[in-house]
């Protein structure tokens, strides 16, 4: 065995782990003896060899021990050597403290890098900060230019229509004491008061409305306070000035109600298509509720008849000088920007008998 492991200089794994510390030195004496054996019967046959070596600066020289033959340490066996287990020992300690040397250098440069990536992201974000707070800055003195220039602009229009306001407010008021008189005037005739205008009076109602019950002189409360003021009003106020009728006939509109309730007028409207709508006398203002039917249910809005005009109120400040006028303006005009309503279908009554609450007995 000794034999074929010398000839092939090689020895199985399996084979040298069953030997002991003692047989693996002795067996690495022994092939160390046949390596320099080989040596020498090479350098013997072949001087040339040996001088080329020689000639280029190559070549191995063998330390000689005492007695004349190839000097063999045997590690842990001289004196003063450690014993193995000891070199194993501290080699692996050099070792592991190069590994871990090696692992702090390669934490150190992972915490640097990440450090130096919160630096630069804490510099985008302020540099961001800076770029957001510089724009917020242009664009409030833009704001404030712009909004400075349309100041100006009013104040040009107020100062150069001031005029014109003057002279709408006068027309205003003109046409508030021309009603009022006129109203004053209709009451005196019914009493008498007025001679000559007896038969003006006359034509006029068999013309546009329906005879007047004759009755003292009333004065309007703020708010609506009972189902007969609501009458009266309408009587004296409204019927002469043609609310409810067509356009140009004395025929009852189809969109007017009269006084219905709000749950009545939801009733009406519950299987009608989107648009539908019908007016009705507010029991809360002077003036009326316009019920509007929506995909998703219902809306109610006040309309203000308590001066000359009709105009909503909240969502519409356009003013018009019949309810007629108003209906018609919105089946073309949406009520409010952000619903769309437009005024299509009117809403009739169930009954042609209806009485409209006993407004036009």
């Amino acid at each position: 065995m000794m034999q074929q492991i010398l000839q092939d200089m090689y020895i199985e794994p399996d084979l040298l782990a069953e030997l002991n510390e003692e047989q693996k030195q002795i067996l690495f004496y022994k092939i160390r003896e046949e390596q320099v054996r080989r040596w020498n019967e090479r350098e013997r046959r072949d001087p040339s060899h040996a001088v080329k070596k020689k000639s280029n600066r190559r070549g191995i020289q063998w330390l000689l021990g005492s007695d004349g033959e190839v000097w063999v340490w045997v590690m842990g066996k001289a004196p003063g050597d450690k014993p193995f287990e000891d070199i194993v020992e501290e080699l692996m300690e050099e070792r592991a403290m190069k590994q871990a040397q090696r692992e702090a250098q390669e934490l150190r440069r992972v915490k640097e890098a990440e450090i130096e990536k919160k630096f630069r992201d804490a510099m985008a974000k302020e540099k961001a900060r800076f770029v957001a707070e510089k724009w917020k800055e242009e664009t409030d003195d833009r704001k404030a230019a712009k909004q400075e220039e349309e100041e100006d602009r009013i104040r040009e229009e107020l100062k150069n229509g001031r005029n014109n306001v003057a002279d709408e407010e006068m027309k205003c008021k003109a046409w508030r004491a021309r009603d009022e008189y006129k109203r004053q005037s209709l009451r005196a005739i019914e009493k008498g008061l007025v001679a000559g205008l007896s038969d003006l009076h006359a034509n006029y109602t068999s013309q546009y409305c329906l005879p007047l019950p004759f009755s003292p002189v009333w004065i309007r409360p703020p708010r609506p306070n009972s189902r007969e003021s609501i009458i009266r009003w309408f009587e004296e106020e409204q019927r002469p000035r043609r609310a409810g009728y067509e356009r140009s006939s004395n025929t009852i509109a189809a969109w007017f109600h009269g006084i219905i309730s709000r749950q009545e007028s939801e009733a009406l409207l519950a299987n009608a298509a989107e648009g539908c709508f019908l007016v009705r006398v507010s029991e809360r203002i002077w003036g009326y509720t316009l019920s509007y039917h929506t995909t998703s249910g219902f809306k109610h809005f006040l309309i203000d008849a308590s001066g000359d005009y009709y105009s909503f109120l909240g969502v519409d400040q356009n003013r018009h000088a019949t309810l007629v006028d108003l209906i018609d303006f919105h089946k073309e005009e949406v009520i409010t920007t952000s619903g769309g309503e437009l005024l299509q279908d009117p809403c009739r009554p169930r009954s042609s008998t209806a009485d409209y609450g006993g407004l036009f007995l």
